[in-house]
């Protein structure tokens, strides 16, 4: 195909003939499961083919009452299914709504499109902030682009005309006319990993433990399984030893574990795209949750970003000439960012300097400069890294307690000269002294971390309150790793941070066990919003933020933080309470089995008690406990804080079984009676612990509590032919005994856990 004129672009004739060549950038990437993969990861799951086969084992011994069981399996997956695609629906509108538009030259004009429009040979414009989306070479212009996001490598690249640009790397200075040269699949982003944006691997504590459980469960079911039947079947005949052996297995998979966590999620997706929240990660509302430290980018969260020039202090020539001067270098940079932007926007005079270099402003130098022919080189930026004079000095000291100060200086043969100070004022965001309350009541510990000076930033934390202020430091007098780390363990604001700075003062609070969340909106913010433990972006912001963080903010509104943790906070609170339901059963049916591996006796369950004490102890209040506002803060450890529930449980029932064991020896108890006995007992015990769990009881715990006291009784009364339950004289003489046996144990094993996990499990930092 021919050149194309990088100043005109392609017609809509060439646009139209390439996409029907196929030539168009469409997204290979997936944003979301599909329907498909929802379904089968639902539905084809170990716990499902496992309930499967113990169901058809039902079916063959003819019991099909006790096939109950699989009708609670098949309500779960439903449930399951309806809610993942739901919340697929939303994070994909979402997802849309968040994308930016990518400017393309076409009928030589400048026009925006989606990104999936985009076609060979198009001529892309790129400026400060943009992402990279289809691999293309450089027609007009120089920048500097960042490929961490792909390569790894931290540090800026400088490009020139015919260098080519990478999908997946982000322009980080200076502004670009590009020609695309790959689209879709043959992207190079694409290539290596099927979408043009870092994934964070997902650290989930809640994950973890579940995997651990059901790794467990795998290991143990099966050998556990086949000795158990063979027990059963020397004592009872086939169809009863099935039954037995169904009934413990039943008792050992948590069927309903990893439903109840996938369930929550995605409802804390929906509550969240509410307050116009994006999830791009689920798991990442859980990190959040357990934030103790939250570092800010000050422009855009703190302030509004908007900027304005306040004034001008001249120092030398005229008003007139700096006038020009900054018009002249807005003109001749590529790429407005927001402090050029308001400087454009300020001084628009006309000007005939011929631009003969430039170098672009960027976030680790700290300034731009402009050489214009027969009128000399021009610098725009910090004063720190550009002039020493203390004279100087001392007037931009007194101008940084209320404004951002820039410095213009000309250079003339290496003698730099200041020729004005230019005052930058940003407006505080009406809702960011609230949020930073919020903030300092929970006891997350928040801290700014921000390019402009140490006083002007300094300045804005008092005016909104944060406690500390006055600890911050100059990163630009830092020099070595020792001072860097030193800072990190006193400071609370950071200021002159260059982008490599901000992810070493991440790591460094990670290394002394925070968990630290940031949130930014610019290119200096990618690289410590990727190291952070939850990163959240402003949509406001640049393409190359949002793509790295885990949440955005689609409204830009710091002010949606509190909500995001307070949702973290009631999803992990509620598994957590609910999990402990769903591992009673599972921690004392595992010893069960196995202690009735060494019992000449009958397992004293079979499917459908389990049944009936599952729905009432576990299955229907681990929902609706999941699903209720809870904004209590996160303590300990997951797993510890679900065993230290569950196990005193588990043990109480295991305890009881026990019991119930030796009485039907030594009173020669009919196995119908033993049975019945274990299923009360059971059931008794894990209302206990429903009632534990629900304390302090509002008007919802109070109501499910005795709503399922009720239930359990109506089952053992009203429906105990149903549910194979006898009651006889033994029976009514001997449960008060067994119910006072099982609350004492609860009490005993519960002071003894609180004990253990008090003083002797050490705290540790959870991520």
């Amino acid at each position: 195909m021919n050149e194309i004129d990088y100043k005109k672009g392609l017609t809509d004739e060439e646009v139209n003939f390439r996409k029907e060549q196929g030539l168009v950038n469409i997204d290979s990437s997936v944003k979301t499961k599909s329907i498909g993969r929802i379904l089968s990861s639902n539905i084809f799951t170990l716990f499902n083919f496992l309930n499967l086969i113990l169901g058809l084992s039902i079916i063959l011994v003819h019991s099909y009452k006790n096939l109950t069981f699989l009708g609670v399996v098949f309500c779960n997956t439903i449930i399951g299914i309806i809610q993942e695609i739901q919340a697929k629906k939303i994070i994909d509108r979402l997802s849309i709504l968040s994308e930016s538009k990518e400017k393309v030259i076409r009928n030589s004009k400048i026009i925006e499109v989606n990104k999936e429009d985009i076609v060979v040979d198009d001529i892309l414009y790129l400026e400060q902030g943009k992402q990279v989306v289809s691999d293309c070479i450089i027609k007009s212009g120089t920048c500097e682009v960042n490929e961490s996001l792909i390569t790894g490598e931290s540090d800026p690249i400088y490009k020139k005309k015919n260098d080519k640009l990478l999908s997946g790397s982000f322009v980080v200075s200076g502004g670009v006319y590009a020609s695309v040269i790959h689209v879709g699949k043959d992207n190079y982003a694409s290539i290596i990993s099927n979408e043009a944006k870092y994934i964070k691997k997902v650290n989930s504590e809640i994950l973890n433990s579940f995997n651990k459980i059901i790794k467990f469960i795998s290991i143990m079911i099966i050998p556990l399984g086949i000795l158990l039947f063979l027990k059963q079947l020397s004592l009872n005949p086939l169809e009863n030893s099935v039954v037995n052996t169904v009934a413990a297995l039943v008792g050992m998979i948590p069927e309903g574990l990893i439903l109840l966590t996938s369930t929550v999620m995605a409802v804390s997706v929906i509550r969240l795209s509410k307050y116009n929240v994006l999830v791009q990660e689920l798991y990442c509302i859980e990190t959040l949750a357990r934030v103790d430290t939250l570092c800010l980018d000050k422009t855009g969260t703190i302030t509004e970003g908007n900027l304005e020039v306040a004034d001008v202090i001249i120092k030398k020539t005229s008003l007139s000439n700096v006038e020009k001067i900054l018009s002249a270098m807005c003109k001749a940079s590529d790429s407005l960012n927001p402090t050029m932007k308001a400087i454009s926007e300020k001084f628009a005079s006309d000007t005939n300097f011929i631009v003969e270099q430039t170098v672009p402003f960027s976030s680790s130098r700290k300034f731009s400069s402009v050489t214009f022919k027969d009128v000399g080189t021009f610098y725009l930026g910090a004063y720190e890294y550009l002039i020493d004079d203390e004279k100087i000095k001392k007037e931009i000291d007194k101008y940084s307690e209320e404004y951002r100060v820039l410095i213009l200086v000309q250079d003339i043969n290496g003698k730099k000269t200041t020729l004005a100070l230019i005052l930058i004022s940003d407006v505080i965001r009406s809702d960011a002294k609230e949020t930073l309350s919020y903030f300092k009541e929970q006891g997350v510990d928040v801290k700014i971390i921000s390019g402009d000076s140490e006083k002007t930033v300094r300045s804005i934390a008092k005016k909104v309150g944060l406690d500390n202020y006055d600890k911050s430091i100059d990163m630009s007098t830092v020099k070595t790793d020792k001072e860097l780390i030193e800072a990190v363990k006193t400071k609370t604001i950071f200021a002159r941070v260059t982008p490599i700075q901000k992810k070493k003062i991440i790591i460094e609070l990670k290394k002394i066990g925070k968990v630290v969340a940031m949130t930014g909106d610019g290119v200096n913010d990618v690289l410590a919003l990727r190291e952070s433990d939850c990163s959240v972006a402003l949509s406001s912001g640049s393409d190359a933020a949002r793509k790295v963080s885990q949440l955005v903010l689609l409204d830009s509104k710091f002010s949606s933080m509190p909500k995001i943790v307070n949702e973290g906070r009631r999803t992990i609170n509620n598994i957590e309470r609910s999990s402990s339901l769903f591992l009673v059963k599972t921690i004392y049916t595992t010893m069960l089995v196995i202690i009735f591996l060494f019992v000449n006796m009958s397992y004293p369950f079979i499917p459908i008690q389990i049944t009936l004490t599952s729905v009432v102890t576990i299955g229907i209040p681990s929902f609706i406990l999941a699903l209720e506002p809870n904004k209590e803060k996160i303590k300990g450890l997951f797993l510890i804080n679900v065993i230290r529930n569950s196990l005193p449980t588990a043990l109480t029932i295991v305890f009881n079984i026990v019991a119930i064991v030796i009485l039907s020896f030594v009173m020669k108890l009919d196995r119908t009676i033993t049975s019945s006995l274990a299923v009360v007992v059971t059931g008794f015990t894990g209302l206990m612990l429903l009632y534990k769990i629900s304390l302090p009881l509002n008007k919802l715990r109070f109501i499910l509590f005795y709503s399922m006291c009720l239930f359990f009784l109506i089952g053992i009364v009203g429906l105990r032919q149903f549910f194979s339950i006898y009651i006889s004289r033994h029976m009514i003489l001997i449960l008060p005994f067994l119910m006072i046996y099982a609350y004492i144990l609860f009490d005993i094993f519960t002071r003894i856990f609180d004990y253990i996990v008090r003083k002797k499990i050490p705290k540790k930092r959870i991520n």
